[in-house]
C-alpha cells in the first residue's frame, strides 16, 4: 500500500516490521513522525512459528498509522533467507517511493538452541537471515543512493545473547562486523553506520515473571520498550546523529554497565 510522497521527504527503509507490537514498527511510526517517508518489510511465515504467532493485518494497521503521520509508504512482504530478495526490495523501494537514504535493519531469525543442539540447517537459516541478508542489504542501499554526501544512515539492531542461543549471537556478531565496515568502505557517500543493542525489549514475548526479573536487573527499574529503541535509532537518522558512526551502542538502561 503507498500514498503519493512529497519530495521533500527522505525515504527510509525499515526491515523485520512484521508485527504492530514489534521494534520495527515502532521505528517506522517514529521516523514517519519526524518526516520520513517509509517502506518497510514483513515476512508472516517467520511470525507464524515463533511462540507469538503472526500478526494478521499488521502491515495494513502499520500503514495507515503512517499515512496518519503523513509518510507515503510501501509494504513488502520479503523473505530475507533468499539472496535474490534484498536486491529486488530495494529496487522496489527505489521505483515507488524513491532510494532509500536511510536503511534500518530491524528483522531476525532467533530460535533459541544452544551449542550442543543447534541443527545445520537452522545455523544456516540464522546466517542467511541475520548476516546474509543485511550484507546484501547494505550493498544494494549503497549501490542505490543519492541523496546529498552525510545524509545516508545505516542503523542495524544487534544482540550480545549467545548462552542458549548460539545460532542467532553467532550471526548477530557477524553483523556487528558487517556494520563496522559499512562505516568505512562507503565513506565517499558519507553514509554512516552503526549498530544498536537494544538489551531485552517487551514486544509482547515476555512473561509477568519475565518482566519482573529483567526490570530488577536494570538500573532504570524497568524494562525497555520498543519506543526507547526508536528514539534512539531516529537520532542516528537524524542531522544531529550524523558524526556518529562506525559505533555499537548499547540502549538498554544500564543493563549492560558494570555493576
Amino acid at each position: 500500500m503507498t500514498r503519493e510522497r512529497s519530495s521533500e521527504r527522505p525515504v527510509a527503509l525499515v526491515t523485520g516490521v512484521g508485527r504492530t507490537r514489534g521494534i520495527g514498527a515502532a521505528v517506522a511510526l517514529r521516523l514517519a513522525g519526524a518526516d520520513w517517508d517509509v517502506a518497510f518489510t514483513h515476512w508472516a511465515p517467520y511470525d507464524a512459528r515463533m511462540p507469538w504467532g503472526a500478526e494478521p493485518g499488521a502491515a495494513e494497521r502499520v500503514g495507515a498509522a503512517l499515512a496518519e503521520r503523513g509518510a507515503a509508504h510501501l509494504a513488502l512482504e520479503a523473505d530475507l533467507a533468499d539472496p535474490a530478495v534484498p536486491d529486488r526490495v530495494v529496487e522496489r523501494v527505489g521505483a515507488e517511493l524513491g532510494a532509500p537514504a536511510a536503511l534500518v535493519l530491524c528483522h531476525c531469525e532467533s530460535v533459541d538452541t544452544s551449542l550442543l543442539d543447534t541443527g545445520v540447517e537452522s545455523f544456516d537459516r540464522h546466517f542467511a537471515v541475520n548476516a546474509r541478508a543485511s550484507w546484501l542489504l547494505v550493498r544494494a542501499f549503497a549501490r542505490a543512493f543519492t541523496a546529498p554526501r552525510g545524509s545516508g544512515r545505516i542503523v542495524a539492531l544487534t544482540s550480545d545473547h549467545t548462552v542458549g542461543n548460539l545460532p542467532y549471537g553467532a550471526s548477530k556478531a557477524a553483523l556487528d562486523r558487517i556494520v563496522v565496515a559499512a562505516a568505512r568502505e562507503p565513506a565517499h557517500l558519507g553514509v554512516s553506520a552503526n549498530a544498536v543493542n537494544p538489551g531485552p525489549v517487551d514486544t509482547g514475548w515476555m512473561t509477568p515473571e519475565l518482566k519482573r526479573e529483567t526490570a530488577g536487573y536494570t538500573p532504570l527499574g524497568r524494562t525497555g520498550t520498543p519506543e526507547d529503541t526508536a528514539d534512539l535509532v531516529e537520532f542516528l537518522c537524524s542531522p544531529r546523529g550524523g558524526w556518529v558512526n562506525g559505533q555499537l551502542l548499547h540502549s538498554d538502561g544500564g543493563l549492560s554497565a558494570p555493576s
